[in-house]
């Protein structure tokens, strides 16, 4: 073998160790790199997680605060309708009361004017029954009568009544007993005569009549 070629052979042995010597080291460079990367690839996934966690505790907050602020305005929309509707049963009852008292205030001044125009009533009945019989027929007799009768008429389409008296059993509520007779035929407690009628408006007394009651 000739110097040249020595020379070439260690020359391609030293370029092989050198090579076999950088792989080496490459590899030992490499893991402590990869432990690293593997370290950060770790690192990166918790706190991946814990960001993941972190980010759904204010999507848990906002949902709990959303259905918080659904029951509240829950609660206010139940207190509204509850409001709403004693206020309408209270205008109600309010409008009921109205009506009643303005009906009963009506029966009261009715009932008043009646009272007024009793004894123009009676005036009436009085002055006819003083009429002696020959001069029933007088055309001013007649058309007194006639006026009377229209009164009446008229009384009675607005709800005023006379009150029965002679015969009917005494009853308090409706006859003032200002004499007592004895009379067997007649009965205990029973209506004899009546001194002047009485009248009723409706449901109600406008003028107790004024009656003998027999014992």
């Amino acid at each position: 073998m000739s110097n040249e070629e020595m020379v070439k052979e260690a020359v391609e042995e030293a370029k092989k160790a050198a090579e076999a010597e950088a792989k080496e080291q490459e590899a030992k460079g490499q893991e402590p790199e990869d432990a690293e990367e593997t370290e950060a690839t770790e690192e990166e996934t918790v706190g991946k997680e814990m960001n993941s966690e972190d980010a759904e505790e204010p999507k848990k907050k906002k949902l709990f605060e959303k259905k918080n602020k659904k029951d509240k305005k829950d609660e206010q929309i139940a207190d509204l309708t509850d409001k709403l509707t004693r206020h309408m049963a209270e205008f109600d009852n309010y409008r009921k009361r109205t009506e009643k008292e303005k009906s009963a205030m009506y029966e009261i001044g009715a009932k008043d004017v009646v009272e007024k125009i009793l004894p123009i009533v009676d005036n009436f009945e009085r002055g006819l029954q003083s009429v002696p019989e020959e001069k029933k027929d007088d055309p001013f007799v007649d058309g007194m009568d006639k006026i009377y009768k229209q009164m009446m008429s008229t009384l009675e389409g607005i709800g005023v009544k006379p009150i029965e008296a002679v015969g009917q059993e005494f009853d308090p509520n409706f006859h003032n007993a200002v004499m007592h007779v004895e009379d067997e035929e007649l009965g205990e407690n029973v209506v004899a005569e009546e001194f002047q009628k009485g009248y009723m408006y409706r449901d109600s007394v406008v003028r107790h009549s004024m009656v003998k009651v027999a014992n």
